[in-house]
């Protein structure tokens, strides 16, 4: 069956129009620590285990690397973390860490400070999803700090929220 719309094909600039969260995903690796960053992080996939999802491309190296980690740091971005967001998002990996002030857990899971919320994962399942795939991650355990705002990605340009009224 063919499927057909009367809507413009979609491009990415389509999806940059949705304002979404910035969380840096990252763990201990060979060489220390090792991440990537995803604005397509959700909260709320399950409260009863609680999972969080996101996507990575399916050629992604990074993702290739941090999938086989015991465990996951997911540190949703504050939003006065921008320049950190485009250093750990930098294709040269071994200067990702350099000077960001981290910590890490027993288990390996590489959690950025003054993050508003911090999460230690484990890697639930992962489902193909066109060009991309959807990792499901199940979460152990949560930080939240609730002076902090979070960073957000909008229209191809960070900004923080701000209170209506």
């Amino acid at each position: 069956m063919t499927r057909t719309t009367t809507l413009a094909p979609v491009d990415r600039s389509a999806f940059a129009v949705f304002p979404s969260g910035v969380a840096a995903l990252a763990a201990t690796g060979a060489d220390g620590p090792d991440g990537m960053v995803v604005s397509s992080f959700t909260v709320g996939a399950s409260f009863d285990p609680p999972m969080v999802t996101f996507s990575a491309r399916d050629d992604s190296a990074t993702w290739a690397r941090l999938r086989g980690a015991p465990t996951l740091g997911v540190s949703v971005l504050a939003a006065d973390q921008g320049g950190l967001c485009r250093r750990l998002s930098s294709r040269t990996r071994a200067t990702r860490f350099v000077g960001v002030d981290h910590t890490t857990t027993a288990a390996g899971a590489v959690l950025v400070t003054g993050a508003p919320l911090r999460l230690e994962c484990v890697v639930h399942r992962e489902v193909p999803a066109g060009d991309h795939v959807v990792v499901i991650l199940q979460v152990l355990g949560a930080e939240v700090d609730g002076t902090a705002s979070p960073l957000v990605y909008h229209d191809t340009a960070f900004h923080s929220l701000q209170p209506l009224g």
